[in-house]
């Protein structure tokens, strides 16, 4: 397994979010490239939930090749390890993936830990090539040795996004076909005190 891929071609923000168009025209160029990359093998898609739904639904319909989907949900714990308190990263379920095509698809890729965690976890099913697809990249955050295979857009750390599948601190917004800096998604009043 490779940990540190290619990169693919960077696509800088300009404004302080996404449209939905740029977005599509985004993941169809993913699609693209990773249906060049299968020629036409089977590709198991595992798909982490909840953050990268609507990008991987989005993404595998653009994917010319046979897709199977798996779907794992991360849950972080602190786990006592003789007196000293350790964060562990477990994932729901673990699919059979011996001699296969794996991609896995989250939305974002900040610390890279949680990802590295499942990608080395998947490994251990002894895939025939293992990749990973992210919406956002943030390597300013990266603390680990890892780099996606594919992504859409690359982001500056500190930038908290809405929409797409991605939810404010409220749980709100994950409906919103564009992308949004969480900056940008604050309730805005008018007159007095009353929300718009």
């Amino acid at each position: 397994m490779v940990i540190r891929g290619r990169r693919a071609k960077l696509s800088a923000r300009k404004s302080a979010g996404y449209s939905a168009d740029r977005i599509a025209a985004r993941v169809g160029a993913l699609g693209t490239e990773i249906s060049r990359y299968c020629q036409g093998r089977r590709l198991d898609v595992v798909v982490t939930l909840d953050r990268g739904f609507i990008f991987a639904a989005d993404l595998v319909r653009r994917i010319d090749a046979p897709v199977v989907c798996h779907f794992v949900r991360e849950d972080v714990r602190d786990v006592d390890h003789g007196g000293h308190a350790r964060r562990e990263v477990f994932f729901g379920s673990h699919p059979e993936l011996n001699g296969r095509d794996v991609l896995v698809v989250d939305a974002v890729l900040e610390s890279g830990v949680t990802q590295e965690f499942l990608l080395r976890r998947l490994g251990e099913s002894k895939p025939r090539s293992i990749r990973l697809a992210v919406l956002l990249d943030k390597p300013e955050s990266r603390r680990v040795a890892l780099e996606p295979d594919y992504f859409g857009f690359r982001t500056a750390s500190k930038e908290v996004w809405v929409g797409y599948g991605l939810a404010a601190a409220n749980g709100t917004g994950r409906n919103h076909r564009q992308l949004s800096s969480g900056a940008n998604m604050a309730p805005k009043t008018r007159g007095k005190g009353r929300k718009k």
